[in-house]
């Protein structure tokens, strides 16, 4: 009898030790990083999926710069081929990867849109209409749930990097995961250049 209790104080002993260095922390964290990653993956295959839509429908507009309708194409090629799994959230560049793919979908829809300005007819057509306003929920939807999953790495981040619960991360291999970054960074971070040159 006195070998069952010894071993349920041990039990409990190992129990509350785990507890205090965080070690359910990091579980419940990583769970909570993996189903945000979820959601930022679900909205950018909503973005994909609306593509080719959009593509056709620019298609049939006569003489519409073919150039930026392939660099949509292409982008979108590029961000779907990749094979993306919950390992990718440990590994910074293939995490850099992906996010670089679908910052060129990004750029290259953002051009299209700009593009398509030029076009009266295709502004005027009502399935395009409704296929922009889709995209714009959607490039919404992807901010949120970027936004959701930089706050819960941010979360997991700050405790596997803070004592006591480091040692945990340590012991158990929980290196801190990769987040969104700004991609033109230095661009942005550049004073903007004005000219208060006298116009003629």
């Amino acid at each position: 009898m006195k070998r069952w209790i010894a071993l349920f104080l041990a039990a409990l002993t190992a129990s509350a030790l785990l507890t205090g260095c965080g070690y359910n922390d990091f579980q419940r964290l990583d769970e909570q990083t993996k189903a945000a990653w979820s959601e930022v993956l679900n909205q950018y295959q909503r973005r994909a999926d609306l593509v080719p839509n959009i593509v056709a429908t620019v298609k049939g507009e006569a003489n519409f710069e073919q150039e930026t309708l392939t660099k949509v194409v292409e982008a979108r090629a590029k961000a779907t081929s990749m094979q993306v799994t919950p390992e990718t959230l440990n590994d910074p560049a293939a995490f850099a990867k992906f996010q670089a793919a679908q910052g060129e979908l990004g750029s290259a829809l953002s051009r299209l849109m700009v593009t398509v300005e030029r076009y009266p007819d295709l502004k005027a057509n009502q399935g395009f209409r409704d296929l922009r306003v889709q995209l714009e929920g959607t490039e919404n939807r992807i901010t949120v749930a970027r936004n959701r999953y930089i706050q819960s790495v941010q979360a997991y981040n700050v405790l596997a990097r803070s004592f006591p619960s480091n040692l945990t991360a340590m012991v158990f291999s929980y290196a801190p995961k990769p987040n969104f970054s700004v991609q033109n960074e230095a661009q942005i971070s550049a004073p903007p250049q004005v000219d208060f040159g006298k116009s003629k």
